[in-house]
């Protein structure tokens, strides 16, 4: 048994929460977002959980907690409905969210585009694939919105999960735009890489530091018969899996080329070492197969409502591999969590997943933060409301897995 000291976490380290303006809030009605539920193509978010009327109760909760540290989104279709055309009453409410936090002790982490964007540059303009609208008008929002609110800003996680992004707008065809075209995938995931360096790049200028937030899962060759070629092609299925994954950012942050597969090797200036943190999410580890399809890893694991079996191990497995591959590189834990309706099971394995970081921490890999996804159950995207991540219920009822989060940030444990 270890002793209570070696169970202490460092002094500093973050104890936060994550959560996104269309989750929370609902979808700003000139967003893609919103056409897209206009469509029927996902359930209706409403007013997300209610935070844009609760926000400063949500913070006292989350002080209460010891969860001090938040990362949110600032909606840009909020903020610029029209091309050029910014919204005061919403610049005026999003630094009211920004003081109320100061107020009550919470630092508070601002993501710039978590799977959202307004209609005028996604729909019309193409978004991020198109290279005009990248490099000006997502660089101009960046500059405004650092010029605008920086003052009352802990930290920048610009672009969140550039992966699961493009691969569900541009290869599953399940969000905006909608597009199912491999080729349009790693076109869409190198131009998303791109917009989060343009970012980067903008915001280093100022105190705050800038992290990622690259959504990470360990990939295993699965197969189902015996036969030794579907064993080779699901071990290659892994490697293209994991390439996209890991090893594509990975060569970019520490040599400052972007390599993916179908489409060239591109050097980008200032991407080596680029980034004050490596922030990622982890949910899951995916076994994969000859045909490109997934499954649960490990094979046996209990599997939660959104199809996928939460893994803590696999935790462990990421932190180790990231303190390998990009030496004395910070890192955050920036998105964990579990959908479930059993909070009994989301108490285990946040427990268990909070240990593997305390292993990580105890083996000197340089991990400086947890953010569970997250603070209060909110709209989980083409499961509506059906699907409950939170530490809090809707109503602002703590669960018992909330106690959990509130005695490790309280250092009780």
């Amino acid at each position: 048994m270890c002793s209570n000291a070696a169970m202490t976490f460092p002094d500093g380290f973050i104890w936060g929460s994550a959560a996104s303006s269309t989750q929370t809030e609902g979808a700003a009605p000139r967003s893609d977002w919103a056409r897209w539920e206009q469509l029927g193509k996902v359930p209706p978010s409403g007013e997300g959980n209610g935070f844009t009327t609760n926000y400063a109760r949500d913070f006292s909760m989350l002080a209460e907690y010891g969860l001090t540290h938040h990362r949110l989104s600032l909606e840009w279709a909020r903020l610029e409905p029209y091309e050029g055309k910014h919204d005061q009453d919403a610049v005026d409410h999003y630094r009211a969210v920004l003081q109320s936090a100061r107020d009550h002790g919470i630092a508070v982490w601002v993501c710039l585009h978590h799977f959202t964007l307004p209609g005028w540059f996604g729909d019309d303009m193409g978004g991020f694939l198109d290279e005009r609208a990248r490099s000006y008008h997502w660089a101009r929002h960046v500059d405004w919105v650092a010029e605008t609110f920086g003052d009352l800003v802990h930290g920048w996680k610009p672009i969140n999960e550039p992966v699961a992004y493009a691969a569900a707008g541009y290869l599953f065809g399940v969000n905006p735009p909608g597009e199912a075209d491999m080729a349009r995938f790693f076109k869409a995931l190198q131009a998303t890489h791109l917009a989060n360096h343009d970012a980067w790049r903008l915001l280093r200028s100022g105190a705050q530091p800038v992290a990622t937030i690259m959504n990470l899962q360990p990939t295993y060759p699965a197969t189902r018969g015996r036969e030794p070629t579907e064993r080779d092609a699901a071990n290659r299925n892994a490697e293209l899996f994991d390439h996209v994954l890991f090893g594509s950012w990975i060569k970019a942050l520490r040599e400052g080329v972007l390599s993916l597969p179908t489409l060239p090797d591109l050097e980008v200036e200032g991407m080596a070492g680029s980034f004050d943190y490596v922030g990622f999410s982890y949910y899951n580890a995916n076994a994969i197969y000859a045909d490109l399809t997934t499954g649960p890893y490990p094979l046996d694991a209990r599997v939660g409502p959104m199809g996928y079996a939460p893994w803590p191990e696999g935790l462990g497995i990421v932190l180790r591999r990231l303190a390998d591959e990009l030496p004395g590189k910070p890192l955050l834990v920036a998105e964990c969590g579990f959908g479930t309706d059993d909070d009994r099971w989301r108490t285990d394995l946040l427990r268990d997943s909070i240990e593997e970081v305390r292993r990580a921490i105890d083996d000197r890999v340089p991990v400086e933060g947890f953010f569970h996804w997250t603070a209060v159950d909110n709209y989980e995207w083409d499961h509506g409301y059906d699907v409950r991540f939170g530490l809090f219920d809707r109503d602002r009822n703590p669960k018992e897995s909330a106690e959990l989060a509130r005695a490790y940030a309280m250092g009780e444990r």
